[in-house]
């Protein structure tokens, strides 16, 4: 039994993915999530799934951090990311950071069969146009390094920080004391090697589609 894993916050384009991944595999077995904390879960549900179709940006995870979060906890499951956002840097992005492959949402329904078939045959796919965007730098490279080392609670509390959400806000959401987020800050900080609460938001923001778009929190708690 062929297992396909599908995160994409769109209703009408996990539609569109499942009526193509039957068309190739009548038989397969799929399960979906619209946001970062179900496509966690799910992961950890299906370790041994086929194949993940992630979209870039959804609820709770946007540009390449959920990428590289699940790079680090299930390097053995395959990725291909699908996104409205065709640039071939942002392809060329997604790739060097562990990507399979890259399926544009703009893709018609034969494509995408084509896609699925070729990255579950063990093979790459990616749209031409990639081929010559620049690769990523060392400096990207080692704040996803950074990232992968973080624990799920704490690649949580991180993706809430970027979010603005303060350590009490934060503590609520989770149902943890504020004095556990505090630790899990601290933890952070460390382990990105970061000094304080901005300049971590602004290394994780190193894996936004738009990094110059990043705000940062507007400023640091005890």
């Amino acid at each position: 039994m062929t297992t396909i894993l599908v995160a994409d916050d769109h209703p009408l384009f996990r539609e569109a993915l499942r009526g193509a991944v039957v068309r190739v595999i009548p038989d397969a077995e799929l399960y979906e999530a619209d946001n970062a904390d179900g496509l966690y879960a799910m992961a950890d549900a299906h370790p041994d799934a086929d194949l993940l179709l992630l979209d870039l940006n959804m609820p709770g995870a946007q540009g390449f951090s959920a990428l590289v979060h699940l790079r680090g906890l299930h390097p053995q499951l395959p990725v291909v990311m699908v996104s409205a956002r065709e640039e071939p840097a942002v392809i060329r992005r997604a790739l060097d950071h562990g990507a399979m492959g890259f399926i544009p949402k703009s893709s018609n329904a034969e494509l995408l069969g084509t896609a699925l078939r070729s990255v579950l045959d063990g093979d790459r796919w990616v749209p031409e146009a990639a081929d010559a965007a620049p690769r990523v730098g060392p400096d990207e490279h080692e704040v996803a390094a950074r990232v992968r080392e973080l624990t799920p609670q704490q690649f949580r509390v991180l993706q809430m920080l970027g979010s603005g959400m303060l350590n009490k806000q934060i503590g609520y959401e989770l149902g943890v004391s504020e004095a556990t987020i505090k630790a899990h800050m601290s933890a952070i900080l460390r382990k990105l090697g970061a000094s304080n609460r901005t300049q971590a938001v602004l290394m994780a923001g190193r894996l936004a589609v738009d990094p110059d778009k990043v705000v940062p929190p507007g400023g640091d708690e005890d």
